[in-house]
C-alpha cells in the first residue's frame, strides 16, 4: 500500500447578534508531524484580520496560534487549510504485546524509583482530567476483558469492539458539557463522548491513554459526489505500551486507523485539544456554523474546479 495524500478545508464562522469589542482565541487546527504523517502545507485564514497573532507550542506539542481582535466585530471567520501525505503504519502483533498488568505496574508511581523519558511523558495520560473520570464502575467495565495474563493490545482491541457494539452513536444524546459518566449510564453520544469512556476505563485500571483529534475520510454514498462541508472533526484513543510506543483505537468505527485518520492533536481529553476556544467581550448569543471537506488528491480537481478562494468561501458564508 502506498502513500495518500490529502486536501483538508476546515470552515468555523461565529455570527453574533451584537458587536464583539474584543476577542482573544486559541486555534489547534493544524496537522502534526508524525511517522507515518507528513504536513506538507498549512495555513490559517481569518476574517475580519486579527490585532496580533502569535504561534507556540503547548506542552502535548500541539501547534496553536493565539489571535486578538480589538476592533468592533459582528462575525469570525477561521478557515484552515491543508495538505497532509500519510504512509502505511507498521502493522504489530497485539497478541504478542506485554500482559496488560506489567504495562500497569511499570506505570506505577513508586517512590524513589527513577522513570525512563518515555514513562515520564505518559504518565499525564494515567489521571483524570476535566473531562475523564476515574472510578470503580469504568475500571469493573474494563476488567471484564483485562483478565490475568493477557496481553495489553488485544486487550484495549477488544474494549474498542465492546464499546462499539454496546454504546449507540447519538448526536442528539450529548453536547460537549455532557458528563462521561452519564455517556456511561446511557450507553449513547458521539466520537468525543465514545473516546471520552474508553480513556476513563483504561485509567481506571492504571493504564496510560490519550484523547486524539483530528479528521476522519468519509466515503459518499455509492454513486453520490463528495460534498464540500460533508465530513466532520473526529476523535479517538491512543494507549502506550511500553518499549513499543503508542498505539491508535477508534471505538466509534471498531477500528485502528490506518490511512484515513489524520492526526491534529492530541491530550488528556477534548479539552485540550478543542480546535477554538477562547473568550468575547459583547455580542449576546452566537450562532456557530462548522464545515469539514476531506478530499484525497484524486478527487481534488472534481471538488475544487478552480482551486480553494477563502474571498469566495468567505463571501458564501456571509451571506447565508
Amino acid at each position: 500500500m502506498s502513500a495518500v495524500r490529502y486536501h483538508l478545508l476546515h470552515d468555523t464562522i461565529y455570527r453574533y447578534t451584537h458587536p464583539v469589542s474584543e476577542s482573544r482565541q486559541m486555534i489547534r487546527l493544524s496537522p502534526r508531524a508524525l511517522k507515518g504523517q507528513r504536513s506538507l502545507s498549512h495555513r490559517l485564514l481569518i476574517d475580519p484580520e486579527p490585532s496580533r497573532a502569535e504561534d507556540w507550542t503547548d506542552s502535548f506539542g500541539n501547534r496553536v496560534r493565539t489571535i486578538d481582535l480589538e476592533s468592533s466585530h459582528e462575525h469570525l471567520l477561521i478557515r484552515a487549510e491543508s495538505w497532509v501525505e500519510l504512509t502505511p503504519p507498521v502493522n504489530a502483533s497485539f497478541d504478542e504485546s506485554p500482559p496488560w498488568e506489567q504495562v500497569r505496574d511499570t506505570l506505577a508511581y513508586r517512590a524513589g524509583r527513577p522513570l525512563t523519558p518515555e514513562i515520564l511523558e505518559a504518565s499525564p495520560f494515567c489521571f483524570e482530567s476535566p473531562n475523564i473520570r476515574l472510578k470503580r464502575e469504568f475500571a469493573a467495565y474494563a476488567l471484564e476483558i483485562f483478565t490475568p495474563g493477557q496481553p495489553l493490545l488485544a486487550c484495549v482491541k477488544h474494549l474498542m469492539a465492546r464499546i462499539f457494539s454496546e454504546f449507540t452513536f447519538d448526536p442528539e444524546a450529548t453536547d460537549v458539557a455532557t458528563p462521561v459518566t452519564e455517556v456511561f449510564a446511557k450507553r449513547r453520544g458521539v466520537c468525543q463522548d465514545l473516546s471520552h469512556v474508553m480513556i476513563s476505563c483504561l485509567r481506571s485500571i492504571g493504564l496510560a491513554s490519550r484523547y486524539v483529534s483530528g479528521y476522519l475520510l468519509t466515503l459518499p454514498p455509492p454513486g453520490k459526489p463528495r460534498l464540500i462541508g460533508a465530513d466532520a472533526t473526529h476523535a479517538w484513543v491512543s494507549v502506550f505500551c511500553p518499549g513499543i510506543g503508542w498505539f491508535d483505537f477508534d471505538p466509534t468505527n471498531n477500528t485502528t486507523p490506518q490511512l484515513e485518520h489524520i492526526t491534529v492533536g492530541w491530550g488528556r481529553d477534548f479539552a485540550d485539544v478543542s480546535p477554538v476556544r477562547g473568550v468575547i467581550l459583547g455580542a449576546g448569543s452566537h450562532s456557530l456554523d462548522i464545515s469539514v471537506t476531506v478530499v484525497p488528491e484524486a478527487e481534488f480537481s472534481l471538488i475544487y474546479e478552480n482551486g480553494t478562494s477563502f474571498d469566495r468561501a468567505l463571501h458564501q458564508h456571509l451571506s447565508e
